[in-house]
């Protein structure tokens, strides 16, 4: 039987680390999570965080991973510690937890994942099914809405980028969204709404810049600005906190269970 609670307090002892980005690990946690489940596709019910697939090629290669494999050998020890957590459950309670640790929302989480160690090729899901930063409104549509989300929930989990910060080695994109990158709240749609912002000049991919030069979005974090659907939720959730930490939560809590298939002995 697995020690949840051990687990728990472990998790939120690791997240800060002087030497990674801001002084947490606890961002690239929620990417892992994220990342990690956000290739569903209820077409084919493939793809989730169940089997902890992006171990495994094609996912591991998938450009919109890059820099995970840095997470996923930080949780490595807790998998030794506790060898009855899957690491597909690890990865997402960890997500989990360092967003609650931040400031944010509880997640509706639970057990029962497992971890797929030889996948059939089937079982890993291609590269592509994440979103791809550089696009606009209709591509995030097909992305989420391949996963069963709607728009309001497109601009819930959009929020999540109040964490962290993009790099050059990574993604090619520079900066973080917000002046308080390991801290949950909705500063990512205050800033949206009240910024001025304007294509940034520089050598690498189209990103936008606030008027110091100091934060940045992406062209899929201003098409929810530009999108008149997308615009009114960004609206509503940078006036109210506490309804987009709800939709939030609820969201999320989706996103991890998507894909999950267990027996009634894992639970």
């Amino acid at each position: 039987m697995a020690d949840w609670f051990g687990l728990e307090r472990d998790i939120k002892a690791m997240l800060k680390q002087p030497e990674w980005d801001d002084g947490s690990i606890g961002p690239v946690l929620v990417r892992l999570a994220w990342h990690a489940s956000g290739t569903y596709s209820k077409k084919d019910n493939t793809g989730g965080s169940d089997g902890a697939t992006m171990r495994h090629a094609p996912e591991s290669t998938d450009g919109a991973n890059a820099g995970l494999e840095k997470a996923r050998a930080m949780l490595e020890p807790l998998k030794k510690k506790y060898p009855a957590v899957s690491r597909a459950d690890l990865w997402t309670l960890a997500g989990v937890i360092s967003i609650e640790a931040m400031g944010g929302p509880r997640t509706p989480w639970y057990p029962g994942r497992t971890d797929k160690e030889k996948p059939k090729a089937a079982e890993v899901p291609p590269n592509g099914r994440l979103p791809d930063a550089s696009q606009g409104a209709p591509h995030i549509r097909d992305v989420f809405y391949r996963m069963g989300f709607n728009d309001r929930d497109i601009v819930a989990l959009s929020g999540a980028h109040t964490l962290g910060r993009c790099h050059p080695d990574r993604s090619g994109f520079s900066g973080p969204w917000t002046n308080t990158p390991t801290r949950f709240s909705n500063q990512y749609f205050k800033l949206l709404v009240n910024e001025k912002w304007t294509k940034k000049k520089w050598d690498g991919p189209e990103q936008y810049e606030d008027p110091s030069g100091e934060l940045m979005m992406l062209p899929t974090d201003m098409a929810l600005m530009w999108d008149p659907k997308f615009k009114e939720v960004v609206e509503e959730y940078a006036e109210d906190k506490e309804t987009f930490f709800k939709d939030f939560s609820a969201a999320f809590g989706k996103l991890l269970e998507l894909g999950v298939k267990r027996s009634a002995s894992k639970l």
